[in-house]
């Protein structure tokens, strides 16, 4: 099973996903308790809510391993996104309801260190490949990283999530006019509420990869699954609601790509 699917783009933007897989190999999943089967944790979809991407010019990656064999999305050190607050963990030991992954003994640090290497590392090191491409190409890139959650997580957070929830590491990871053009676009959306920096300010590749004075603009889309898909197991993806949304969604990367043309010539 590959690690990702890659589509090239000629845009100055890039769309990644490092929660939509489900593949878990074999020498993992005959460990995992049946809750950790059902994959519950998946961004479920966002890998087809995004393939419009492709049509807008944007390069694309998207995973395919499940978060449960590695998380693409946590620091490989191990550091927590958010320090005194509940986190899950570069290989993750409990479900975001705190159920246990592991039947038996968990990996042990060298297992962690293996699956990093095995299946973390390739994945950056394509996207670091592609944005050093664009960037030959263009002064300014954008880096859009699509999340999505259960709109109820006591684990993480009281209540219920907003729809749109963009997080731009509190303000270091893009230009404060690239964020602001985001909320005019998800604050203009009827029906649907947005947050900027609350409880999600973006991941480790948000935090990463921005890089505003090196011409690297990214936030990160957590979105609240119930604008989309039934959020109760099978996860079933409801076309009806992903009809409203799209627009939504396309004029946000439409902005991002944009705003990166237009800051590329104004640099």
């Amino acid at each position: 099973m590959e690690l990702y699917r890659f589509t090239p783009g000629e845009a100055p933007i890039i769309v990644s996903a490092p929660h939509p897989g489900t593949y878990i190999p074999e020498k993992i999943a005959k460990r995992l308790t049946p809750a950790a089967l059902a994959t519950p944790d998946t961004d479920w979809h966002i890998d087809r809510l995004y393939e419009f991407a492709r049509e807008l010019g944007a390069a694309t990656f998207f995973a395919t391993h499940s978060r449960i064999v590695v998380d693409l999305n946590r620091n490989p050190d191990g550091a927590p996104l958010y320090p005194g607050a509940d986190n899950t963990e570069t290989c993750p030991l409990t479900t975001f309801h705190k159920e246990p992954i592991y039947a038996g003994a968990p990996p042990t640090p060298e297992e962690v260190a293996d699956r990093i290497a095995a299946y973390w590392r390739p994945w950056h090191a394509a996207l670091q490949a592609e944005i050093a491409k664009l960037r030959e190409r263009y002064r300014t890139i954008v880096l859009f990283d699509a999340h999505s959650i259960a709109s109820v997580l006591p684990r993480f957070f009281e209540g219920t999530l907003p729809v749109f929830n963009l997080g731009t590491a509190g303000g270091s990871s893009c230009d404060p006019e690239l964020a602001k053009r985001l909320m005019d676009v998800f604050g203009a959306a009827e029906g649907y509420d947005s947050v900027l920096n609350g409880r999600f300010k973006g991941g480790y590749i948000t935090r990463r990869y921005g890089r505003p004075a090196d011409g690297v603009h990214a936030v990160q889309l957590e979105m609240a699954q119930r604008a989309y898909m039934d959020e109760a197991p099978p996860y079933r993806y409801r076309p009806d609601l992903a009809k409203k949304l799209l627009p939504v969604l396309r004029r946000a990367i439409e902005t991002a790509r944009d705003w990166a043309l237009e800051k590329g010539r104004s640099a």
